[in-house]
Parts: C-alpha cells; sequence; structure tokens
C-alpha cells in the first residue's frame, strides 16, 4: 500500500502536469487571437489564474520532497521540482512573446481599420462634393430656363401690346370712315337741293369733291405720314 506522502507527490505532479497544458493551450489561444483587445485581456486573466495554481502545485511538491525521508527520493523530487520550474518559465517567456504578437496584430488591424475609415471618409468627400457640383448644374440649368420663361413672357406682353394699339387703329379708322361717309351724304343732299342752279350746283360739286378728297387725302396722310 502506497504510503499517504507518495499519493500527495503524484497527485501534485498530476495537476502540474494538468495546469502547464491549460497554460500552453491558454498561450496558443492568444497567439491566435486577433482582437478586440477585450478578449487578450479576458485571456490573460485566465492565463495568471492558471499560473498561480501551477505554482502553488510546485510549491507543494517542493515541500513534499524537502520532507522525505530517504535521501534519493529527496533529491529526484527536487530535481522534478527544479524541471517544474524552468518549464513553467519556459510558459511565461512563451506567454509574453504571444502577448506581444497578439497586440502587434491587434495594432495593424486598428490601423487597417482606420486607413479604411480615412478611405470612407474620402469617398463621402467625393460623393458630397459631386452632390453639390450636380445640384449646382441643376440650378443653373434652372435659372436658365427661368431666363427663357421671363423673356417669352415679356414678349408675349409686347404682342399683346401690339394687338392692342391694332385693335384702337381699326377703330379709329372705322370713325374715320363713318364720318367720311356722313360728308359724301351731306353733299349728296346739297347736289340735288342745288341741281337746278348749275353755277350754284357747280360748286356745290366741286366743294363736296373739295371736302371728300381733303378727307380722304388726310386719311392717306394720318396712314402713311403719322409722324407729319
Amino acid at each position: 500500500m502506497a504510503a499517504p506522502q507518495d499519493v500527495h507527490v503524484r497527485i501534485c505532479n498530476q495537476e502540474i502536469v494538468k495546469f502547464d497544458l491549460e497554460v500552453k493551450a491558454l498561450i496558443q489561444d492568444i497567439r491566435d487571437c486577433s482582437g478586440p483587445l477585450s478578449e487578450l485581456t479576458e485571456l490573460n486573466t485566465k492565463v495568471k489564474e492558471k499560473f498561480q495554481q501551477l505554482r502553488c502545485r510546485i510549491q507543494e511538491l517542493e515541500q513534499s520532497a524537502r520532507e522525505q525521508d530517504k535521501e534519493s527520493d529527496k533529491q529526484l523530487l527536487l530535481q522534478e521540482v527544479e524541471n517544474h520550474k524552468k518549464q513553467m518559465l519556459s510558459n511565461q517567456t512563451s506567454w509574453r512573446k504571444a502577448n506581444l504578437t497578439c497586440k502587434i496584430a491587434i495594432d495593424n488591424l486598428e490601423k487597417a481599420e482606420l486607413m479604411q475609415g480615412g478611405d470612407l471618409l474620402r469617398q463621402r468627400k467625393t460623393t458630397k462634393e459631386s452632390l453639390a457640383q450636380t445640384s449646382s448644374t441643376i440650378t443653373e440649368s434652372l435659372m436658365g430656363i427661368s431666363r427663357m420663361m421671363s423673356q417669352q413672357v415679356q414678349q408675349s406682353e409686347e404682342a399683346m401690346q401690339t394687338l392692342v394699339s391694332s385693335s384702337r387703329t381699326l377703330l379709329d379708322a372705322n370713325e374715320e370712315f363713318k364720318s367720311m361717309s356722313g360728308t359724301i351724304q351731306l353733299g349728296r343732299k346739297l347736289i340735288t337741293k342745288y341741281n337746278r342752279r348749275e353755277l350754284t350746283d357747280k360748286l356745290l360739286i366741286f366743294l363736296a369733291l373739295a371736302l371728300f378728297l381733303a378727307t380722304v387725302l388726310y386719311i392717306v396722310k394720318k396712314r402713311l405720314f403719322p409722324f407729319l
């Protein structure tokens, strides 16, 4: 039957091997970690806990080695303790290197994201400039259309004024023709009244014709030479 002391030594060795393997697995996880930083912090916390447990078991094994009755068993266990300590130091070195590698990877990733963010900002800036230019072009086009419409409205107003002026001229001519018609009728009456008096009739006819011609000349003058 194994002594209780030997059982304790065997349990310590088993737990030391277990914690050592767990530490190595966590260190590998740190090497493979690409962020975020919170994940790296969580992994480091777990590694510290395992190192603490491993250190306690090594100390327990060292204490058991010093309590051995046989010097040969004592030296053998102390040698195992020394090997475990060396392995733990090696793990700590690997841990630091893994942290350095992981932090470099996270930094590079953050730089890449910042660069991508800068590209996005430049793209947004280019898009805004393009939209501003397009808006300016549309505004200029609308202003050009507005000017054209304004010119057309002005031309329409001028045409309307011309039509109104022409209508007034026609109305004035109609009135003048009515006046001339009345004059001719008056002349006819005079000719009929003094038809028996030849000399008087001739004078009256002459006067009527003269009045008629004067009226016609006046109308022609007004139509052809309005500025005189």
